[in-house]
């Protein structure tokens, strides 16, 4: 076991605590590095969401995880970046310009959504999140001239340093991979610095965030300033991955979706965005799996314990029916919220910090290691 004395300030606010991690993240980085020329083109598309949606995972974090500040509008702020890129593209735009014009222009919008949110927590700053998010799918379905209207747009390939980048080609992975690095990178520095902290003192408690002068309204917008614009930047890699844009692509399912990669991956991590970006990627292909194969297994399974070939046919049908209900895909969503609210609260990367720790200390690990001792003072009452 690895102890760490820290004896100065520097100590605390390192990027890399140790060797190990440093070590650690160059393997990752090289595994990742190589894995265009061995995974298949399949494995390859479902790494380019992992990568867009733990930038959304990320940017989400900021503003949800550590200033405390919940919101299901995210989808809005990634449809406002993917349309920005396919109408700027209309006119021959370079690729560097509409990608940086699509986060500051989303940035500014998150900033005017901060704005009224000043005075609303809690649940009501969620109703109002949600707000934002119709008001925009409806321009979008409306503003025809600019977006197309439900026909939705076309966007074509985007061109880097005058090379025409497709959207299955290992170019196009490094590039997702890259603005996943440098956003993780960034939030830790972020994070590290006097402006994280302060968002972090918000989270904990506004009342001893306002006594230590803290500006919270100004904080507040910030966070919804940087994480809007980080979601405007997935925004443009999304488009391009998907080539196609319409308004029914951006729903409040999809807000939901981001706010369950935070949820299961751990709302307090960097790690856990990345962690819940790949479970909630690896769903449709599940749902796919239970569709497609999931039926005759079963009803192979049946006859193979005994069962008639009528009845076996009859289970397979039934099987298929379930598989394809509407909602299914909701409700999986529904019950993964309820079982990692109940039984981990801090996800997935949770999880693994128990696991790492148990084989730490073991055979001294103690089960309530995790659990938050219920010793309060009155001035918790605020927060």
């Amino acid at each position: 076991m690895r102890f760490l004395f820290k004896t100065d300030y520097e100590d605390d606010i390192r990027l890399f605590p140790h060797s190990g991690y440093v070590v650690s993240y160059g393997l990752l980085f090289a595994v990742l590095l190589i894995a265009p020329y061995v995974l298949s083109s399949y494995l390859m598309s479902q790494l380019v969401f992992v990568c867009i949606y733990a930038t959304v995972g990320v940017a989400l974090l900021i503003l949800t995880g550590f200033t405390g500040q919940a919101s299901l509008g995210h989808a809005a702020f990634l449809a406002i970046g993917a349309y920005t890129a396919a109408y700027l593209q209309k006119y021959n735009v370079p690729f560097p310009v509409y990608f940086l014009a699509a986060g500051v222009l989303t940035g500014c919008i998150g900033a005017l959504v901060g704005f009224p949110a000043l005075r609303l927590q809690g649940i009501y700053l969620v109703i109002a999140t949600i707000s934002f998010a119709f008001i925009v799918e409806e321009i979008l379905a409306r503003w025809e001239s600019v977006t197309n209207g439900n026909e939705g747009l076309r966007v074509k390939a985007l061109s880097l340093l005058g090379v025409t980048v497709s959207r299955d080609s290992p170019t196009f992975y490094f590039l997702c991979l890259a603005v996943l690095v440098l956003t993780i990178v960034g939030t830790l520095n972020l994070l590290r610095s006097p402006t994280g902290r302060a968002f972090v003192a918000i989270r904990d408690s506004e009342t001893a965030a306002r006594s230590m002068g803290v500006n919270v309204a100004l904080y507040k917008v910030k966070s919804f300033a940087i994480s809007a614009a980080i979601t405007g930047f997935a925004g443009v890699l999304f488009a391009h991955k998907l080539s196609f844009i319409s308004p029914e692509m951006f729903t409040l399912q999809l807000s939901i979706e981001f706010i369950i990669v935070i949820l299961i991956g751990g709302t307090f991590s960097l790690h856990g965005a990345v962690l819940g970006a790949i479970f909630i990627v690896m769903i449709d292909p599940f749902l796919t799996y239970l569709k497609d194969d999931m039926p005759g297994i079963i009803g192979g399974i049946a006859a193979a314990f005994g069962a008639g070939t009528a009845t076996a046919g009859n289970i397979q049908s039934k099987v298929a029916a379930f598989a394809s209900l509407n909602g299914l895909k909701g409700a999986i969503y529904g019950v993964i919220i309820m079982l990692f609210v109940l039984f981990e609260p801090l996800g997935l990367y949770g999880r693994w910090l128990k696991i790492k720790l148990f084989f730490q200390l073991f055979p001294l690990y103690k089960r309530a290691t995790f659990k938050r001792q219920k010793i309060y003072v009155k001035s918790e009452r605020n927060r």
